[in-house]
Formats: structure tokens, sequence, C-alpha cells
């Protein structure tokens, strides 16, 4: 009995034990600001969007860190954002042209007001002046990959969090995944969004099967096996994507 007991506690105990991490060698690893982290909140599509502006600017030389406290802010005046306070990537960008935005180290919490001016380089701005330097209305392109739908035809995104209606280009699965591909090696910001989660795509990586993987950026902090870094094999892409975002320069080349 004594030793059916000792057995079971080694099986227990080494099924708590957690595989170590797997490795990866980085291909491809874009310039990115710091990996922030969410916390509790539901706002993972702020955070991811606002990471893949920020690594498409410094692929320029230009070095941009935006505030997700200033748009989460700003979701308190849209009548139509829900409790829990999730959005579509797209969103973001809506939010961004019609309220603007502001550098990270001048809002750091929701707790704080929203500034009114944006000092840079010796110039002031508004939110708005300053959101139009880093996000030019329309740079972005919305893209999604729904069989049931037609093909290179725009439609509303058919998900509950897209509250503000948004509508994607729809193109194969296959298409979307080498137009990422290049947009990624080419060095500009990628968004990317499944059911219940968006990240920054930051990179391209194998495992040690030769097996790849998009590195992502993700909101929840440095405190993980990959810091703040997850890795979505392509064939997972193809599996969970809902949405990707781009610039339309970073599309058609």
């Amino acid at each position: 009995m004594k030793r059916i007991l000792y057995l079971m506690t080694v099986i227990l105990l080494w099924s708590c034990v957690e595989p170590a991490p797997k490795h990866f060698t980085h291909d491809v690893l874009n310039r990115m600001t710091p990996v922030k982290d969410q916390g509790k909140s539901q706002t993972c599509w702020i955070y991811a969007m606002l990471a893949a502006i920020e690594t498409e600017h410094l692929a320029w030389g230009d070095s941009v860190n935006l505030s997700p406290y200033y748009i989460e802010k700003m979701l308190e005046r849209e009548p139509l954002c829900p409790k829990s306070k999730r959005g579509e990537p797209a969103t973001t960008l809506r939010l961004l042209q019609k309220y603007g935005i502001c550098g990270y180290d001048a809002m750091r919490s929701t707790k704080t007001p929203a500034p009114r001016w944006v000092f840079l380089y010796g110039a002031t701005y508004t939110p708005q002046e300053f959101a139009r330097s880093v996000c030019k209305p329309g740079e972005y392109l919305q893209l999604t990959c729904d069989d049931d739908k037609p093909y290179y035809k725009e439609h509303e995104l058919e998900v509950p969090d897209n509250w503000l209606h948004d509508h994607y280009l729809n193109i194969p699965v296959d298409t979307l995944l080498a137009k990422t591909i290049r947009a990624v090696r080419q060095h500009h910001g990628v968004c990317w969004e499944d059911k219940g989660h968006a990240m920054a795509i930051v990179g391209i990586a194998h495992d040690d099967q030769g097996k790849e993987y998009f590195i992502m950026k993700n909101s929840w902090g440095t405190n993980r096996p990959y810091g703040g870094l997850d890795y979505l094999s392509f064939d997972d892409f193809r599996k969970e994507t809902v949405a990707v975002e781009m610039t339309k320069e970073a599309y058609r080349n």
C-alpha cells in the first residue's frame, strides 16, 4: 500500500512540473518598444495595434512609444463600448483618429487625466495632430479569411467585439499567410488576432525540427517563459486567425 501511495505521489508531482520551454532560433526579429502589461483588463486589442504601429515607426528610424491607457480612457466616451472593454485592433485605429493619442510616458494609467497636449522635440501638438503623425487616416488595412464569403471583397467582421462595424478585406488564408510573412520580413509592424486575443507580430523563428513560427509580442508582461514573447506556428496561424492589420504599403509590396 505504501508503495502504491509513493508511486501515486511521484506521478502527481511529475504531472505538476511544467515542460521546459521550447528552443527557437530567430530568423527575423524586428525592432519593438518594451513589452507592456495589460493586467486584468481585456484591452489586448489596444496594446497589439499600438505595438504594431510602434514597430512600423521603428523600422523607419522614428521612435514612438504610445499609451494604451489613453485609448482605454477614451472608451468612456463611446456609448457602444461594452462593459468588458473588449474590441478589435481596427477599433483602436478608429479611436486613434477620433480622439488622438499621446506618448506612454505622458499617461501610464487610466487613473490620470488624459493630457490635452503632446510635447515633442520642442513642438506642441494636440493628441489628434500627434495621432495623424504616427498613423495617417486610411494607412492600415484590415484583413480576414472567411471561406463562406467572397474573396477580395470587403465585409463587416461578424464578431461581438466589432461594435463599430468595421469592414475587412477577405482573402484566402494562404494568401494572408504569405502577405504576413513578407510584411514581417520587410520589417513592417503587423497586428494579429484570434477569437480571444490580439498580439503584434515582430518576427519569424523556427524550432529545432525546422517548423516555422511567428514571433509575437504579447501584452501579458515579461514574467513568462519567453519574457514578453510568444510563438505562433504557421499551421496555427492558418487555423486560428480571425484578422490581421498591416499598412497598405506592406500589403501591396
